[in-house]
């Protein structure tokens, strides 16, 4: 099984920008997918963006053009560059992975976006 850990998050002014990382760790070899998910209050969980072992990349509609996601191999962590924030982007921050068939989530990072 993968383990996740995501870090990165905190409180940002509209406009402003932000970088999460997420490390994995344990059955590593052969992951697939890696993606960004968020949760607002009283909302559903949202895909942000995914990301292939090929580095093919998904985006959410809501963030096309603001957010970048990137995978670093060899140090076995993911990454969402987070530009242009708005108020609506606040929410808890989730990455997944997907191992053989096999579904990991971490347990999230809260991003909030407030003057």
């Amino acid at each position: 099984q993968v383990q996740l850990v995501e870090s990165g998050g905190g409180l940002v002014q509209p406009g402003g920008s932000l970088r999460l990382s997420c490390a994995a760790s344990g059955s590593i070899f052969g992951i697939y997918v890696m993606g960004w998910y968020r949760q607002a209050p009283g909302k559903t969980r949202e895909l942000v963006a995914t990301i292939t072992s090929g580095s093919s990349t998904t985006y959410g509609d809501s963030v096309k053009g603001r957010f970048t996601i990137a995978r670093d191999g060899p140090k076995n962590t993911m990454y969402l560059q987070m530009n242009s924030l708005k108020p609506e982007d606040t929410a808890v921050y989730y990455c997944n992975a997907i191992n053989q068939g096999i579904l990991s989530w971490g347990r999230g990072t809260q991003v909030t976006v407030s003057s």
